[in-house]
């Protein structure tokens, strides 16, 4: 974890958070893509780890979610909840019971209560958030205390849209601002990071970075007055 990371104290500046394409991503996403970001092993290696770190019976938030959720079996979940950029894509969608359109980067505010959901999770679409130590507090908030957070990432990106900082950055790299990423958010505990490349030089490599959800609502505050 960089030194300095805690809340409030960011290393990070608004260049590290500069696009090719700094145009509105709704432009962007206007026109729906059915495709999948990695390959048929890296989704399986994917939807495995889901299946063992994801509590069995809650309800589970996909953030920056299409047509595919790469979990293992929604069934085994209360519900499916996803968020994304692209109404045509969500709605193909066959594991979510429920969505939302939302841009996270004009407004990282999440339009749920506090404790509304067990876990969540990104599939190798971090690399696209402008405002996410803003997102991971809303995450944290969103979540019930000690519900995990799963973010996963390959190498592949849409180039125009992916932020500086992760186009300077290595898979190691990655994982560490993914970990600045959970520390200045303020709202979990420790990070740990997993290797799951199924196949490796065969296949897409493919990340986890996973931290629980620390404090419940209003809790910060008053630890803050005490």
């Amino acid at each position: 974890m960089t030194a300095g990371a805690e809340q409030g104290e960011s290393p990070l500046r608004p260049e590290h958070f500069w696009r090719h394409d700094n145009a509105p991503d709704a432009e962007f996403y206007v026109e729906p893509r059915l495709v999948t970001h990695i390959d048929d092993a890296a989704i399986a290696a994917a939807g495995a780890f889901y299946g063992r770190v994801l509590p069995a019976g809650g309800r589970i938030l996909d953030l920056m979610t299409s047509w595919v959720s790469h979990l293992p079996d929604a069934s085994v979940y209360a519900g499916v909840t996803g968020l994304g950029m692209n109404a045509e894509e969500l709605a193909a969608n066959p594991q979510l019971d429920e969505w939302v359109v939302h841009d996270l980067n004009a407004n990282p505010v999440l339009p749920w209560p506090d404790n509304a959901f067990a876990a969540a999770i990104v599939t190798v679409s971090v690399q696209y958030l402008t405002r996410p130590a803003e997102v991971f507090a809303e995450v944290g908030r969103v979540l019930q205390p000690g519900g995990p957070f799963v973010v996963t990432y390959s190498n592949r990106c849409f180039p125009t849209k992916a932020v500086a900082a992760w186009q300077m950055l290595d898979d190691r790299g990655h994982a560490d601002l993914i970990g600045m990423y959970f520390a200045l958010s303020g709202a979990f505990g420790p990070v740990r990071a997993y290797d799951l490349s199924p196949n490796p030089g065969r296949s897409d490599p493919l990340f986890a970075v996973v931290a629980h959800a620390e404090k419940g609502p209003g809790e910060k505050d008053k630890t803050a007055e005490g």
